[in-house]
Order: C-alpha cells, then sequence, then structure tokens
C-alpha cells in the first residue's frame, strides 16, 4: 500500500476501537460532496444530469464540516461534481484539517492552477487527480482535448510546492491489460505520484454512456492479467492488498457499503454513492432505516457487475484486520 505510516496508524487505531466496541457498522471513509457541478462531461459520470437549479447549489462550509463530525470517518474524499469550482473549498479543506482527517481532494486538476494558492500543504490533504489512461484515451473519456497535458501540468506543479498527489483511474471495457499497465507505469514511473487508485466502471444509472461498463468476469480477468508478473507489487496502489485480490477474482466479498456513506446537498444517500435510493437526515438515520440485506451481486440486479471500492474496500479491510497474515502483508 501507498498509504502513509501516520494514516495507517490511525486507521488502524480507529478500527481497533470499533472492534472493542463491538460495533458491526461504522463508517471508513466519507464521501462528500459539497456540490454536483462540473466543468467536464465524463463518459461515465452522471452527477451534471442533476437539475439546474440543484447544480447551482453550494454546501455551507458549517454543513460540510458538520456532516464530517458527525460521521467520525478518519477519511474525508471530497468529491462532487468539481471541488475546486466550490468558492469556500479552501475552508472546508482547512477545516477538515484541523479536525486532523485525511483528505483526498478528487479534481480533474483544471482548476487546481487558479486554486492552488489558497491550498496548504499539510499531511493530511491529497490532492487526487483524475487520470483516466494516457492522453488520447484520458481526453476521449472526459470529452474534451488537452485535458490530460493540462493535469499533468498541475500535477508536476503541486508536487513542486510540496503537495501529496494521488490520481484516480477508472477503466472501462475499452481498456485492455496494456493500457492498464501503461498508465500505472507513467503515474507511477514518470510522474511519481504518491499514491494510485483504481475502479472498474460501474454502470450509475445516469451516466450518458451505458455501453462502457464492465461485466464482473471481464474486470477480473482485465486486472489479474494487468497484474501479473509481480508488477502490482511494483506500482504504489493505494488499495489494500485483499481489494486487489477481490479485483483480481482471487478472494469474494460482500458489500459494506455502509463503511464508505456519501453525504451530499440531498443528505445521506442510500444506500451507496452510486445508487440513489433516497436520502437520510443523519448517519445514524442511514444506518437504521437503509435494508442492507437487499443490496449485494445475487440480491439487487443493480449491484450485478459492481467491484467498485466504496462498497468493497470496507469489506477487505475487516477482513486483513481479522487476519494476522493479511494485517502483515499489508504492512509491507
Amino acid at each position: 500500500m501507498s498509504i502513509p505510516r501516520r494514516q495507517a496508524i490511525k486507521i488502524g487505531a480507529y478500527l481497533l476501537k470499533q472492534k472493542i466496541a463491538r460495533r458491526d457498522k461504522f463508517p471508513i471513509t466519507l464521501e462528500l460532496e459539497p456540490l454536483f457541478a462540473c466543468n467536464l462531461s465524463c463518459e461515465g459520470c452522471g452527477k451534471i444530469q442533476h437539475p439546474a437549479d440543484v447544480l447551482r447549489q453550494r454546501m455551507p462550509v458549517d454543513q460540510a464540516l458538520a456532516a464530517a463530525d458527525e460521521c467520525g470517518a478518519p477519511v474525508v474524499c471530497l468529491a462532487g461534481g468539481e471541488p475546486l469550482m466550490h468558492p469556500q473549498i479552501e475552508q472546508i479543506v482547512e477545516g477538515l484539517v484541523k479536525r486532523k482527517k485525511f483528505i483526498y481532494l478528487c479534481t480533474n486538476a483544471l482548476l487546481l492552477p487558479r486554486k492552488i494558492d489558497k491550498l496548504k500543504p499539510s499531511p493530511y490533504l491529497s490532492l487526487a487527480v483524475h487520470i483516466d489512461g494516457l492522453e488520447e484515451r484520458h481526453d476521449e473519456s472526459v470529452a474534451k482535448q488537452g485535458v490530460f497535458a493540462q493535469a499533468v501540468d498541475a500535477i508536476k506543479e503541486a508536487q513542486r510546492r510540496g503537495f501529496r498527489v494521488t490520481t484516480n483511474t477508472t477503466f472501462f471495457n475499452t481498456d485492455t491489460p496494456q493500457t492498464v499497465i501503461e498508465v500505472l507505469d507513467f503515474l507511477n514511473n514518470d510522474l511519481n505520484v504518491d499514491g494510485m487508485m483504481l475502479s472498474p466502471a460501474y454502470a450509475y444509472e445516469k451516466a450518458p454512456e451505458q455501453d462502457k461498463f464492465l461485466g464482473i468476469k471481464e474486470t477480473q480477468e482485465l486486472f489479474r492479467k494487468a497484474f501479473a508478473e509481480g508488477r502490482r507489487n511494483r506500482w504504489r496502489i493505494n488499495h489494500s492488498p485483499m481489494f486487489l485480490d477481490f479485483l483480481e477474482g482471487k478472494v469474494d466479498f460482500p458489500c459494506t457499503a455502509w463503511g464508505i456513506p456519501s453525504y451530499s446537498l440531498y443528505g445521506w444517500q442510500k444506500p451507496c454513492y452510486l445508487m440513489g435510493d433516497g436520502y437520510a437526515k443523519t448517519y445514524q438515520e442511514l444506518l437504521d432505516t437503509t435494508d442492507w440485506e437487499s443490496y449485494g451481486r445475487g440480491r439487487d440486479p443493480r449491484c450485478a457487475n459492481c467491484m467498485a471500492h466504496c462498497g468493497y474496500e470496507p469489506t477487505a479491510i475487516a477482513a486483513t484486520l481479522s487476519s494476522l497474515r493479511e494485517s502483515i502483508r499489508a504492512t509491507r
């Protein structure tokens, strides 16, 4: 794993505390969306399909921080939309840093040159830049030429200024093991980013292009071949080893979507970041009123091809901590 030691220790202590308290449902990462608006129209995302009046809304700083306090998760993923479009994003980040939350600010990096002076490097802050492939593939994915080059320049400038920079890459059925290898080699070796998050594309209901998503067997074959010959151990991948095993089809897990809850302008989303079956006013209400047993592969047809980290990384982390062998492997 490429998770910093400080973060790994804090998350480990937090998880131990939950185990001692015998809590079976608790958050690990808060997916916080302070807005839905974006400056791009990516093929795999449906956030900008919200009504125009909703796209104009921006979550107040106090409300965003209150959600982090209420949830209590040690990690916060600031998403959207494009969070750098929020006029007070630096205040949200500052408030989360003061709370010693580990923040992943997800961005396409187009606005980073204009916003970077308002942000301060911190061991609690990672700029998570979305990169969906090398130049041609990435620009096609975001439906705009030149975005890849701008993102690469922004990453280099952020690194020069002392920011921790990670990436987030979504893979589609148009990808091959070779395209996976090429983009991860580039990010790991050429750009030297601090960590890389991976996600097989999920058939998001509002996504404009529904024919590019991966099935379970396609996902497993893609990652099994891409990770072969020890490659995955050479890359700074920002996931637990057991989640990577899951992507390869070596192990299987149930979905535990409550581990990465999503809070947005609508409230706490049921049951997860990728499916909208209503909203709760509080995280506890989300836990108490969601019929968790009705979701997951074999239960809800919408979950049939999902291998997204928001449902399965929490399960992988719990499985890691329940095994001394896997815990040792993760620390390596």
